[in-house]
């Protein structure tokens, strides 16, 4: 699970412990602004403490980039922000031993799929130059929003190519983000092809962390909006396949879905162990 971090970052952990995960997800600080409180000595060591006495692999382990950086900005002070940003938390999750941080890729706000990209890629690239090389950056597949950039598995994996040193950059894919982007998912057999279509342009060598979600938009909605797992427009059927075959090649699977009157956390962590 997306789990939080209210009280002190260590606090993740114990979340994580009383969920029974056996991979989870964390924003390292406040994901609606931009001023982030250093981490103190105090805390890393406690998180790093907690996660050896909870048998949660390290590596099963992944912090997500707040919600304001536009990487893609075709501005030069929100771009410049952006990157700054990156740096920080990319900084942040090698001071507390999470190997991956997830990257939204942004928008390109009406300047073109081309200088997104080329904005992309400088920011990622000098990002990888500036930091301890002991994270690995994951780029999200969007949902094909106006002016997004990546929502298409053969866009993402002309960025990542782009991208060196490689051995700094994977991939992390929303099943609610492709279904939105207009991968069908609904049934084993479209879940299949959806896969290999992934399969062939990005490849699962790239691929590091799986974000399960269903979807409260229909296939190609372009609108990113999570639903409880079986419970949106996906089902149970695909994300079934799914989740077995993400299993079996031991890829940590995270799920970002809501929590309401419906189902809790825990009923959607049920539903998954039921499917897988």
């Amino acid at each position: 699970m997306h789990v939080s971090i209210a009280g002190s970052i260590d606090r993740a952990v114990d979340n994580a412990v009383l969920l029974e995960c056996t991979a989870f997800q964390i924003f390292t600080r406040n994901p609606r602004g931009w001023a982030a409180k250093p981490l103190s000595s105090k805390d890393i060591a406690s998180f790093k403490e907690k996660l050896v006495a909870s048998k949660i692999d390290r590596f099963a382990t992944v912090a997500h980039m707040p919600y304001l950086p536009n990487l893609s900005s075709p501005e030069d002070d929100p771009f410049a922000r952006s990157l700054s940003s990156l740096i920080d938390e990319i900084k942040r999750c090698s001071k507390l031993g999470i190997p991956y941080i997830v990257a939204h890729l942004g928008s390109h706000k009406g300047a073109g799929d081309k200088k997104g990209i080329e904005k992309l890629v400088k920011a990622f690239t000098r990002a990888a130059t500036d930091t301890p090389d002991d994270v690995m950056i994951l780029l999200e597949n969007t949902a094909g929003q106006k002016n997004s950039v990546g929502s298409d598995f053969e866009q993402l994996a002309l960025i990542l190519s782009q991208l060196k040193p490689a051995k700094r950059f994977g991939v992390c894919l929303d099943t609610c983000h492709a279904f939105a982007a207009g991968y069908d998912l609904r049934t084993q057999k479209d879940a299949a092809n959806t896969l290999e279509k992934f399969e062939k342009s990005v490849g699962f060598e790239n691929l590091k962390i799986l974000h399960l979600n269903d979807s409260k938009g229909e296939l190609g909605c372009n609108v990113d909006r999570h639903e409880h797992i079986g419970l949106g427009y996906i089902g149970e059927k695909g994300l079934a396949y799914v989740i077995k075959n993400i299993n079996s090649k031991k890829i940590p699977i995270i799920l970002e879905t809501p929590i309401d009157e419906r189902r809790d956390v825990f009923g959607n962590i049920r539903k998954v162990k039921e499917l897988a």
